[in-house]
């Protein structure tokens, strides 16, 4: 059992995703939280992250260390994404098995599921048909470390649990002009057309992809929630159930933080839509008593009250 004072290693704990766990592990009165930057600690080398997980020995583990990007990025540097994701989580599951770990969250994506995939889209569709090209490299990756963590639950008796997000928006977000998603990108670009006194939005593709997303509260929730919980099943999705188009959360966006502007939203169609759609099917995740509580609006002004610290 997890208990307050049991030790709980936070892999990537500077991410959007980590960050929020290590918060909401305090919130919740966990007060034996392990951390480890990069300087001293490389997730790709396999010796050292055993020697790590073997001195500190921790109780359960997180797996929110990735590299991760928008479309550019993904498709553009698909080697990078490909090995550095592969060596992160083989390095932590398989160390954290070695060293008698038997309890861990490894935290997917939902472009684990294919790009065509019947919607919405439930666990068991995995593998199903052909992934999204612009990000198969970090799909085909995840995939790995899922695949990983059932096959160790299955071959081991372990207790690893995978943990499929939807699109994921916050504090601590990253918003690199070539590295963001495309939530973080719309909140900077409005942002800088507030600042300019602009209204030319520009945007990627025709604006008619539909996309979820969730507030990463809600995920760094189901990661306390799930780490406590008895399951059966080795994957479970985590979203709202709710999607719009890139279009409709350019429009929110621009009424939370640039209200009352005369916005022109203009598409660039020399740019990939990516996938059509992508909602999650969240029924199990309900089953087992757990809901996003966050609430579109109130969120996009937490994080962009976050945003403004930094820019």
């Amino acid at each position: 059992m997890i208990s307050k004072n049991s030790k709980i290693y936070v892999a990537g704990h500077n991410g959007l995703v980590g960050s929020a766990i290590v918060r909401k592990l305090k919130q919740k009165g966990y007060n034996n939280i392990l951390t480890a930057s990069k300087n001293k600690l490389d997730l790709t080398n396999q010796n050292k992250v055993f020697n790590f997980l073997k001195k500190n020995k921790p109780k359960f583990l997180f797996i929110a260390a990735a590299k991760v990007g928008g479309i550019l990025s993904n498709n553009k540097y698909k080697a990078d994404f490909i090995y550095n994701n592969l060596s992160i989580q083989t390095n932590l599951i398989h160390s954290a098995y070695l060293n008698k770990i038997n309890n861990l969250i490894f935290l997917g994506s939902s472009c684990v599921y294919p790009r065509n995939c019947k919607q919405p889209i439930k666990e068991e569709y995995l593998m199903n048909g052909k992934l999204e090209e612009t990000n198969d490299a970090y799909a085909v990756a995840k995939i790995a470390g899922l695949k990983m963590c059932e096959s160790y639950n299955q071959q081991y008796g372990t207790n690893y649990k995978c943990l499929m997000p939807t699109n994921t928006f916050g504090p601590n977000d990253n918003y690199d002009d070539m590295n963001s998603h495309f939530f973080p990108a719309l909140i900077k670009k409005i942002h800088k057309l507030k600042v300019k006194k602009k209204y030319n939005l520009k945007i990627w593709g025709n604006g008619k992809a539909k996309r979820e997303v969730i507030y990463v509260d809600d995920v760094a929730d189901a990661c306390i929630y799930f780490m406590k919980k008895k399951i059966k099943e080795s994957i479970i999705n985590i979203g709202t159930g709710k999607d719009y188009t890139i279009k409709d959360y350019a429009k929110i966006i621009i009424s939370e933080i640039y209200p009352d502007s005369k916005v022109k939203i203009i598409f660039d169609n020399s740019k990939p839509n990516g996938t059509p759609r992508k909602v999650l099917n969240v029924s199990l995740a309900k089953k087992y008593g757990w809901v996003a509580k966050n609430k579109l609006r109130n969120s996009i002004q937490k994080t962009y009250k976050d945003f403004v610290k930094i820019f």
